[in-house]
């Protein structure tokens, strides 16, 4: 079975560093506020990747 790459190594490495960011506590959301939540430091890296323009799938859409 043939497996293909969803993100790009550019784009794991800049979720990677923002990852890092947040367990070190200096991660903080557009408001601000210091993010608590590992889900929304994901969320945070990979907008931040898609605003570089590397390789990340498709945002979902909701029902």
């Amino acid at each position: 079975m043939a497996t293909t790459k969803k993100y790009s190594e550019k784009a794991q490495e800049k979720v990677g560093k923002v990852m890092q960011e947040f367990k070190e506590g200096k991660l903080k959301s557009s408001s601000g506020e210091k993010v608590t939540s590992k889900k929304q430091a994901v969320a945070i890296g990979i907008s931040e990747a898609r605003e570089k323009g590397l390789k990340v799938p498709k945002e979902k859409k909701s029902k």
